[in-house]
């Protein structure tokens, strides 16, 4: 069994028709249907049902289908990565970061690796979380720090810090002047919010969701600088990491109250491509910044 053979059946399945595989490949449609004929001979089954427009897969074919796919994208990263391994040890590492973790908490890491290897680029790109994990698989970014990390099977996850979060307001805000905040108080509390896509949004809403506090949502942001924007003009409060506001604080704009029910913690982590051939400028990288180079 050929890989293009199965390439071939994958389109069949994908557009229903063996004219369109046919064009797409090349051949005529007669060769289309031997060479699926010949899998359905090699595997002693009916994988398509012809009598039918577009054609429909049996269960039988959509098994070798679903197969098929994992096996062709598995090639595909086999001949990415041998073509990686020709090519010279590359010195630069190229990091994908949400713009939280990039500017307030990667910095002194990256600091501390280029002590250590500066003959080694580290080239950090400012994305969304979308954007991160979108070409981290593309293996255009070798690196991803985001927040609140999930889980795919195509992709290794390292723990990165947990940011503790506090209540973030602006200091004209009535809770500005306490020493800590008791989560409760922020019931029906005007809510500087992320947007519903954002994993961050997500995190914010179970712990409020845990503690059966119901904030005012007033204005949604996709980035945590225009949250601190909005929250620095009183138009609400929010729970943002304290890292990302020290600079804030600092300058007086913004106060950063502690919560005190719970350590309160956002967990952010770093994604590499499964499988992805690592070369030492990369691993030393990882190893540097991922927590269980640190404890």
């Amino acid at each position: 069994m050929h890989i293009e053979t199965l390439q071939v059946f994958c389109d069949v399945c994908e557009s229903g028709s063996f004219s369109k595989t046919a064009e797409k490949h090349l051949l005529s449609q007669s060769a289309v249907s031997q060479q699926l004929a010949q899998l359905e001979i090699a595997h002693k089954c009916q994988l398509v049902d012809r009598k039918k427009r577009p054609i429909e897969l049996t269960k039988e074919g959509e098994l070798l289908y679903r197969t098929a796919k994992e096996m062709i994208d598995l090639y595909e990263q086999f001949r990415t990565d041998l073509h990686a391994m020709a090519r010279p040890e590359r010195t630069r590492v190229n990091v994908g970061a949400i713009f939280s973790i990039g500017m307030h908490t990667l910095p002194a890491y990256v600091k501390r690796f280029m002590v250590e290897h500066p003959d080694i680029n580290v080239h950090i790109e400012y994305l969304s979380a979308a954007a991160i994990y979108e070409r981290v698989l593309l293996g255009d970014v070798d690196v991803g720090f985001v927040a609140v990390p999930k889980r795919d099977k195509r992709l290794e996850v390292y723990e990165f810090e947990d940011e503790r979060l506090v209540l973030a307001c602006s200091t004209r805000h009535p809770l500005a002047n306490t020493p800590q905040v008791d989560i409760h108080q922020l019931q029906f509390e005007r809510f500087i919010s992320f947007e519903k896509d954002v994993p961050t949004r997500a995190w914010i809403d179970g712990i409020l969701g845990r503690y059966n506090v119901v904030v005012r949502s007033v204005m949604e942001f996709d980035n945590i600088e225009t949250v601190k924007r909005a929250v620095e003009i009183n138009a609400g409060v929010s729970l943002l990491p304290e890292t990302a506001i020290l600079q804030e604080v600092a300058a007086g704009t913004l106060q950063g109250v502690p919560l005190t029910n719970e350590n309160f913690v956002r967990p952010t982590g770093i994604i590499v491509r499964k499988g992805k051939v690592i070369g030492p400028s990369i691993r030393y990288f990882i190893d540097l910044v991922a927590r269980r180079g640190r404890d």
